[in-house]
């Protein structure tokens, strides 16, 4: 296996995000779409984890079997909120002698409900030292191109990108769907010295519902145009929303291909169908 920035470092780059199945027919579903996808040589996967290590095991076991046992380089998510420095270490430590090298260094958020003590590590450029000293890491952290819900300014968010990829190695984007956004992203941080891999997460608008709920949770906007032609496909069933979707996320990869982005994670859900298609309208 390898580190990530190598692998980027080999051209434009496609990468496939999925999360720990929740019961044995999400694991059914896992399989046969990585199955599908692997046959597309991902330059990498990765592997979320859920809020406050809610999926702790199940996120690194399948990092570990996707790395390990499929030859897939793969990459683990994992976050601050929730865990204490000593949790973190020894998960840092148990991906170390499982021969991983490449972890996403996210801040994260604690689970609906929870009222347990805060995490130790506020910041994911915490994480990011925190990983660093504790073995031959690959680390990568999350960008906001429109920006996080948080921050209390787009110049704020700016600045508090280009510290944490200061220390880390690449970013990879939450999703968007205008170009724009992205492009304003990587300016600001070239404007802050900061150059290296932003890499384009890509999120299809397969589902309307699903889309605007998750753009709002990300403090993303679902632009009206996009959502004016969904609506115009919804009459005529799932599939020709799918389509509408795909259509639109291929004109967005075109753009940003044409402007040298250093590759795409494609968010899949664990469903191979549209990614599958945006891959094929790309030539990847």
């Amino acid at each position: 296996m390898a580190h990530i920035p190598q692998l980027l470092s080999r051209g434009l780059s496609c990468s496939f995000e999925f999360g720990p199945p929740r019961d044995e027919k999400g694991e059914a579903t896992l399989a046969r779409t990585i199955e599908e996808l692997r046959k597309r040589d991902p330059t990498y996967v990765s592997v979320t984890y859920g809020a406050g290590g809610s999926t702790r095991d199940r996120t690194h076991d399948l990092v570990v079997e996707i790395n390990n046992e499929m030859g897939l380089t793969a990459m683990a998510h994992l976050t601050c909120a929730a865990h204490t420095q000593a949790d973190l270490e020894a998960l840092i430590v148990r991906y170390r002698n499982a021969g991983i090298e490449n972890i996403l260094a996210l801040g994260g958020d604690a689970p609906v409900g929870y009222d347990g003590p805060a995490g130790e590590l506020q910041y994911s450029s915490e994480l990011v030292a925190l990983i660093r000293g504790l073995g031959d890491f690959s680390v990568g952290v999350a960008a906001h191109p429109e920006p996080h819900p948080r921050s209390i300014s787009l110049a704020a968010d700016r600045d508090h990108t280009a510290e944490k990829l200061a220390s880390a190695d690449f970013a990879i984007t939450q999703f968007f769907f205008e170009a724009r956004h992205y492009f304003d992203l990587v300016d600001a941080l070239a404007q802050r010295g900061v150059t290296k891999p932003v890499i384009a997460g890509i999120m299809p608008a397969t589902s309307i519902a699903a889309i605007a709920r998750m753009a709002q949770l990300q403090g993303s906007e679902f632009p009206e145009w996009l959502a004016a032609k969904l609506y115009a496909a919804e009459d005529q069933g799932p599939a020709a929303v799918r389509a509408v979707g795909v259509e639109e996320a291929t004109k967005l990869c075109e753009e940003l291909r044409a402007e040298s982005v250093p590759g795409f994670q494609f968010f899949t859900l664990n469903l191979a169908t549209a990614t599958r298609e945006i891959c094929d309208n790309l030539g990847i």
